[in-house]
């Protein structure tokens, strides 16, 4: 990580205030503290010692869902996000990791591991949740499962394990999918989806199946071990099938930010890894931008959609880490408008509130506040369903949507458009 120099960002900032109306921590509680010129002035006094890492800061500085909307506004280009993130990693230094946070980790680092969690999954799901069709509810609270929440089941086989390695369609052009853990294991769909949409496309896919997790659960917790162990072996497996492969292609923003993005800035001070990142992420694209850049599908689903009688209505939610992160915008709108009518829900600013490990544990009344404002907003639309190129807004929205009472629910755009084709 960065050697960022605390008290000299802290004190860039000009306190005009621009970052608050944004903040989604600072939307619901209204607390200066936790707005994001709060969080610089807190990170100032730290570096000055006028302030402990005490469990009093820890919970402050782990109420930031850092999505970035200060940064986006900041007249000062300040790295807000990232100095949150480098005072986790010091919390999680001085106060360690909880057991559940440490068995999750664990499991991410390890894809054998992780297979025989999700198979032990499938069997006993039935035991611990109520189940509906692919939802299911809880039966009992635990740290990382609220009794309320609707979360997603887990499917008997997981995607990479469903599939030959290499599927050949007969193209001139091979892809590499990195389908992300939760869209592995529960939401199969998605990879389904990108499956079809290639063999339509006629581009053979590789599905990487020594893929490793992307590491943003551990990043956002501050658990940087994990980080830098699956970020080196990703990085080096990529380089290795770049040589033979034109792309990779992930359909989740969460994934794809911390992949293009966040290994970068996680090795700032690695020469070596630093540039291994900055290499691999040239090839690295989000499956929208991929599709809409690199090949044909826009016009193919003008085509399809030329033949409907009717466009169903839809909206769509810009995730975090696409529009903010990486510039992710136009792209999935592209796809869907041809096949669908979009209906814009307004405020393009608003994060559906997931906001990680920590939120979804130790602050979940946090990410359901703001998971049931956004809730609302989509559900004014009066439209079918929301479309999120992220598997962690559907899971989110979809909890969110049924809290307040709604069938609508969240749909990846790569499953909305592999139903047309």
């Amino acid at each position: 990580m960065k050697n960022f120099n605390f008290e000299e960002i802290s004190e860039k900032c000009v306190k005009c205030g621009k970052c608050k109306p944004t903040c989604t921590i600072f939307r619901i509680s209204g607390d200066e503290v936790s707005s994001p010129r709060g969080f610089l002035d807190l990170i100032g006094a730290y570096k000055r010692n006028e302030l402990k890492l005490d469990k009093n800061a820890k919970k402050i500085f782990e109420s930031c869902f850092l999505c970035t909307n200060c940064v986006s506004v900041c007249p000062s280009d300040l790295p807000t996000d990232e100095m949150i993130e480098n005072i986790r990693a010091k919390i999680a230094d001085k106060f360690g990791i909880a057991w559940y946070k440490k068995a999750f980790f664990t499991l991410l680092k390890n894809r054998k591991l992780m297979d025989l969690a999700a198979k032990f999954g499938f069997v006993f799901q039935s035991c611990g949740f109520k189940i509906y069709n692919d939802e299911m509810k809880p039966k009992f609270s635990l740290p990382l499962v609220k009794k309320e929440r609707l979360l997603p089941s887990v499917k008997k086989t997981s995607f990479l394990n469903s599939h030959p390695e290499f599927i050949d369609n007969g193209g001139d052009k091979t892809i590499g999918i990195f389908i992300g853990c939760m869209a592995n294991y529960a939401y199969s769909d998605v990879g389904e989806g990108l499956l079809k949409i290639c063999k339509a496309l006629k581009i053979n896919v590789h599905l990487m199946k020594d893929q490793a997790c992307c590491g943003a659960p551990a990043y956002f917790t501050g658990e940087f071990d994990t980080v830098r162990q699956n970020a080196k072996k990703n990085i080096e497996y990529f380089e290795k099938l770049l040589e033979k492969i034109n792309a990779i292609i992930i359909p989740e923003a969460t994934c794809s930010a911390m992949i293009k993005v966040d290994y970068e800035r996680f090795f700032q001070n690695d020469e070596v890894w630093n540039k291994k990142a900055k290499s691999v992420a040239q090839k690295i694209f989000m499956a929208s931008e991929y599709f809409v850049k690199q090949t044909n599908l826009v016009q193919i689903l003008a085509q399809e959609g030329a033949n409907l009688a009717q466009k169903t209505q839809i909206t769509y939610h810009d995730p975090c880490h696409a529009k903010k992160m990486q510039g992710i915008f136009n792209e999935p709108r592209e796809l869907l408008s041809q096949i669908y009518n979009i209906k814009e829900i307004g405020d393009n600013m608003s994060c559906c509130g997931f906001g990680g490990v920590t939120m979804q544990s130790e602050n979940y009344h946090l990410s359901r506040q703001v998971g049931l404002k956004r809730a609302t907003q989509i559900i004014s639309t009066n439209t079918h369903c929301v479309s999120a190129e992220c598997s962690a807004c559907k899971m989110q929205l979809n909890n969110a949507l049924n809290l307040q009472g709604s069938d609508m629910r969240c749909e990846n755009w790569v499953e909305l458009i592999a139903r047309v084709l």
